[in-house]
């Protein structure tokens, strides 16, 4: 239709790459652990970080070009998740993160997408805030923190490689706690749209 915006702008074809790519991640870095490979899990890392920082490159064009989409708002989210529980649950594999702390941020995850969904049906939105953004801040430099620690144990830095990955075990609890702090605050700040008030 004339005048109708594609939805393929620069930003959404990022945010598609991005999510084609999480399989790849997801294999180098099982190869990588299955063969402790230098060259594999230096690659892991650096197809993760990559990853990772597309998420804002995407939101980038978006604003600055003015092609902000129904269809990347669907698709970035999701990208985002996928993004986090790949690694989540390869480290959840590896015995490097417990299964509650999996579960805690996929089940914050479940409940602010229930609600967002409940929000929009009543045409209301429910924009991430501070305390959401931190969150997912500090959840993707912890794993990347994770990811660089295997590399680096793999180069055979293993006393640096202990560092990093004590400094992304600290900085994962403190990403649990922000997902639970900042999701009871999405369900208090959002408390009219679930009871009404």
């Amino acid at each position: 239709m004339a005048g109708e915006k594609s939805v393929w702008t620069p930003a959404n074809i990022v945010t598609c790459v991005r999510i084609a790519f999480i399989p790849v991640f997801m294999i180098v870095a099982i190869l990588a652990d299955g063969a402790v490979d230098p060259a594999l899990a230096v690659a892991a890392f650096v197809i993760y970080v990559t990853l990772s920082l597309t998420d804002k490159v995407d939101g980038y064009l978006a604003r600055s070009r003015d092609e902000i989409t129904d269809f990347g708002k669907f698709l970035d989210p999701i990208a985002d998740k996928l993004l986090v529980f790949s690694a989540l649950l390869l480290l959840l594999e590896r015995g490097e993160v417990g299964v509650w702390v999996v579960f805690v941020i996929l089940v914050r995850e479940f409940l602010v997408s229930a609600l967002r969904m409940v929000a929009g049906a009543g045409g209301q939105v429910i924009a991430a805030d501070s305390l959401g953004k931190a969150k997912t801040a500090v959840t993707m430099v912890s794993l990347c923190g994770y990811y660089l620690a295997f590399a680096l144990v793999a180069l055979g830095l293993s006393d640096l490689g202990t560092m990093v990955a004590l400094v992304s075990w600290a900085l994962m609890v403190a990403a649990v706690v922000l997902t639970v702090v900042s999701g009871v605050q999405y369900f208090w700040n959002a408390r009219h749209v679930v009871f009404g008030e």
